[in-house]
């Protein structure tokens, strides 16, 4: 068993190895690995190739489809079909029929075989020579033509000649420091090329114009069209065997210095991390994404997507590893093996099995190349779902909601993980075969209710996050109805919010969830959203009343009040107004004050039906009558008068408690103060008949004013409440925005009253003093003179006196200056018409109008300042000018 891949006996190895018997089935045979990438699957084995011939050894192989060919050291070609089957468990069996075997007669070992299938060739190495044989029969061809010299070849997989009928051949030379490039036909070989080299190359790979050369002391990539070279780096033929192998269209795998694989293009560089393996390897294949390296007692997998080793295979006395169009072969002295690789999809399958997240999608976004796009889009996606659902269950959240939102998960799918969430009604089927291997959220954290409120917060986040984006499609209800859910039995502000907002909450899962957790007031606003507002109210007033114990809102009875004054159901509005109102007037007033201004008033909501149905709440009717005269400024006559009676009884009921001289009262009697000044649409009668019995004396003054009366109101403020300053309000208010005589008049009404002889006083006098003296423009100086005493000095009058003349001057001096100025004006109107009449106007039988183009048929006409002449009534009807050289509309502002 010296030369078998499986060394027997029982020899313990490296600890990550397991030895078996060579009488051991290959399906007991595992290596070390972080992932199943490969199978190691036998294919020839010794008894049916070599039997007792135990000299004899392989030393390459060919594989072409079906076809096998094995070259020996002993200078033997065999050939072989290979039937794959797969077994009953799932495995790919191989059964090798041998069709014949031929000796090339010179004793040498056959040292490498390429099949040409298009030639129907096999190119043969032995001997330093490449011959040419026919794939079927092995025999020599006819024209015996051959290549000499060569220590090793290479085929050109990406040929420069275009011809489908040749094969482009580069070959080391044996002595000379040269490469040759031939063509290869059916029945001839033509020398294309040679190069030579720096050394003499050791082995050699070609892609296109490029070939890829280990020198004796370091690799070099070499364009042979152009002869330009590039020194890679160095290497030491003497110390290990080169790796020079072509993995893909102008990009090489070389064993680099450091235990290296390197990966390096035609253009002399790395475009990918380069992977590390052993210090003995001696042979490499590329099956993506995957580097395979041979060394003496394993076979190792390395990841080319992040070059980590994922395999390990033992594989004693291996020293043949070859690709042959995507199937690697594995070959000891004696027996040849075969490397399949298992579906990328399971081993994903399996990384995800293990936890390893990152590396499935690795691997997974590195499968792209060797998947069709559609079924590679599905596939993707469900591998970031499960990666998403292992991120969920290891509570790596935000990793978790990357994948779920990058794999456009069905949020149904994590929402069926959480008991009771989905609603009743939901017809969702979780996805077969499962996303993941949880039955419930409960199963998946073994219970511990720490780590389900964690997971519940993630939902509700990820939840909020996703509602309003297109993942929601088709799904609004569950998500919504998951959410109220999940805020209510967390006690979460955000419930409020949802709900009051576009929502797709479904009624039916909704209410028994929100009456579970107590939150009436949300279950209200589910109603009103819903359209039932009935509803709501009767939840809402249940727990003002204390039947239902709810503190989401301190202030829901204001909250009620507000939701009226802004329901449009006018019936609902009643029914609750007498509860409203019989609470707080003062805030339950605000349902009528603060409706839409817009509303339709001819229905029951009209002003005056309101007035009537508030008599019986006397703080409720002021207030509403105060937001139609002040706010609404609603002009009508009953209801100023209205809210004019109910001040006035209010003062009179406050002025009736005994010795009252309150805040309240003072405050009472200045709002109907400010009713009585500026409302100019109540009754003055109604109210002065009730006003002279009292001690109202203010009230009665301003009332008298809205008869014009003033003299009596003027008395009353002289006489009765010697309020002097009252009195000079009197007259400012009682003029404003009318005729400056008029205010003239009450000046002067009011003097008279300060200075009659039958009253006369010295409060009276100084005050008809300082009356003068304040309001000195508001008198006729000449009339004052004639009515104060006189008596009384200069120097009294001397501040009125002075204002008077300043006054009188002033309006001397703008008499003057308007009048000077109207007559420069009339002056330059004059000189304007004079100019304009200077000189003659000739109109002839030949003169035409410069609107119409018609001749004068009479001498009646229109001249504009250009000359120009036109009919009268083409001047009227026109809009249109002639071209002037004056501009006409200044001129006529000039006269």
């Amino acid at each position: 068993n010296a030369g078998s891949g499986l060394q027997g006996g029982e020899q313990l190895w490296k600890s990550e190895v397991r030895s078996q018997p060579e009488s051991a089935g290959l399906d007991d045979w595992k290596g070390t690995m972080s992932v199943k990438a490969f199978e190691l699957v036998p294919v020839l084995e010794r008894d049916l190739l070599i039997g007792d011939k135990t000299w004899m050894t392989i030393d390459c192989i060919e594989c072409c489809g079906k076809n096998l060919y094995v070259g020996t050291n002993d200078c033997f070609i065999y050939h072989f079909l290979l039937e794959e089957k797969v077994s009953t468990s799932g495995r790919i069996l191989f059964t090798p029929i041998k069709q014949l075997h031929m000796y090339l007669g010179i004793k040498k070992a056959v040292n490498e075989l390429k099949a040409a299938s298009a030639l129907n060739r096999l190119l043969v190495l032995c001997d330093n020579t490449v011959t040419l044989l026919h794939m079927i029969n092995l025999e020599p061809i006819p024209s015996g033509a051959k290549i000499k010299g060569v220590t090793a070849f290479s085929v050109n997989e990406n040929p420069v000649t275009g011809d489908p009928f040749c094969v482009e051949v580069c070959t080391i030379s044996l002595k000379r420091k040269t490469v040759q490039i031939y063509a290869v036909h059916e029945d001839r070989v033509q020398l294309m090329k040679e190069v030579s080299t720096p050394e003499q190359p050791v082995a050699i790979a070609v892609d296109g114009y490029f070939l890829c050369l280990a020198m004796s002391t370091q690799y070099i990539i070499l364009c042979y069209n152009t002869g330009v070279s590039q020194n890679l780096f160095p290497f030491n033929s003497e110390e290990k065997q080169p790796i020079v192998k072509r993995i893909g269209r102008e990009e090489f795998l070389l064993a680099g210095p450091g235990a290296l694989g390197m990966f390096v293009t035609a253009a002399g560089i790395s475009q990918r991390a380069p992977v590390h393996w052993s210090e003995n390897v001696f042979g490499a294949a590329v099956c993506f994404p995957y580097v395979v390296a041979l060394d003496e007692e394993f076979v190792t997998v390395h990841s080319m997507l992040d070059q980590q080793q994922k395999q390990t295979i033992p594989f004693r006395g291996g020293h043949i590893l070859q690709d042959f169009e995507g199937k690697l072969i594995l070959a000891t002295s004696k027996e040849i093996h075969m490397l399949v690789p298992l579906p990328l999809e399971r081993q994903i399958q399996d990384l995800l099995a293990s936890r390893r997240v990152e590396e499935a999608l690795v691997l997974a976004k590195g499968a792209r190349r060797n998947i069709p796009k559609d079924k590679f889009q599905g596939m993707y996606r469900r591998i970031l779902q499960q990666a998403g659902f292992i991120q969920f269950g290891q509570l790596q959240f935000l990793e978790a909601k990357e994948l779920f939102r990058s794999g456009q998960l069905d949020v149904r799918e994590l929402m069926s993980l959480y008991p009771l969430l989905l609603p009743s009604t939901s017809t969702f089927i979780r996805s077969h075969p499962s996303l993941h291997e949880y039955a419930d959220l409960n199963q998946l954290m073994q219970g511990d209710q720490e780590k389900i409120t964690k997971c519940k917060c993630f939902l509700m986040s990820y939840l909020n996050e996703i509602r309003s984006t297109e993942v929601a499609n088709g799904y609004k209800e569950e998500i919504d109805t998951a959410l109220l859910k999940l805020y209510a039995e967390a006690n979460h502000d955000s419930l409020l919010d949802l709900l009051v907002s576009e929502n797709s909450c479904l009624l039916v899962d909704a209410v028994p969830w929100l009456e579970k957790f107590k939150k009436y007031f949300a279950l209200g606003l589910l109603y009103h959203y819903n359209g039932q507002n009935e509803a709501a109210l009767q939840l809402w007033v249940k727990i003002v009343d204390g039947q239902l114990q709810d503190a989401t809102r301190s202030d829901l009875f204001e909250y009620i009040v507000d939701f009226l004054s802004f329901c449009s159901n006018h019936e609902l509005v009643w029914k609750y107004t007498d509860w409203v109102l019989l609470r707080s007037e003062e805030v339950g007033i605000q349902m009528f004050t603060r409706r839409p201004i817009d509303e339709n008033q001819t229905t029951c909501m009209n002003p005056d039906d309101i007035v009537n149905y508030l008599h019986k709440y006397k703080k409720a009717i002021v207030v509403y009558l105060e937001h139609l005269v002040f706010e609404r400024n609603i002009q009508k006559e009953k209801f100023h008068t209205h809210l004019a009676i109910l001040y006035l009884d209010k003062v009179l009921d406050l002025q009736s408690q005994e010795g009252n001289v309150s805040e309240e009262l003072t405050s009472a009697r200045c709002t109907l103060k400010n009713l009585l000044q500026h409302s100019n649409l109540y009754r003055v009668h109604l109210l002065l008949g009730r006003v002279k019995e009292t001690n109202l004396f203010m009230e009665c003054a301003i009332l008298h004013g809205k008869l014009e009366e003033h003299e009596k109101a003027l008395e009353i403020l002289v006489h009765r409440l010697k309020d002097f300053q009252a009195a000079e309000d009197y007259c400012l208010w009682n003029s404003k925005d009318k005729d400056p005589s008029h205010r003239q008049k009450l000046f002067h009404m009011l003097l008279t009253l300060y200075l009659h002889p039958n009253v006369s006083s010295d409060e009276l006098i100084m005050a008809g003093v300082d009356l003068l003296n304040n309001h000195a423009v508001q008198f006729d100086a000449v009339r004052v003179l004639q009515l104060v005493p006189e008596e009384w000095s200069l120097q009294l009058l001397s501040p009125f006196l002075t204002k008077a003349m300043r006054g009188s001057f002033h309006a001397k001096y703008t008499a003057e200056l308007s009048s000077n100025l109207a007559r420069s004006e009339n002056l330059i109107f004059k000189y304007t018409k004079v100019k304009s009449r200077e000189g003659s106007i000739k109109l002839s039988d030949n003169k035409v109008c410069r609107v119409c183009c018609s001749y004068f048929t009479e001498p009646v006409f229109v001249r504009y300042p250009d000359g120009s002449l036109v009919h009268i009534h083409c001047a009227t009807k026109s809009h249109k000018l002639p071209a002037t050289k004056q501009n006409y509309a200044s001129l006529k502002n000039q006269s």
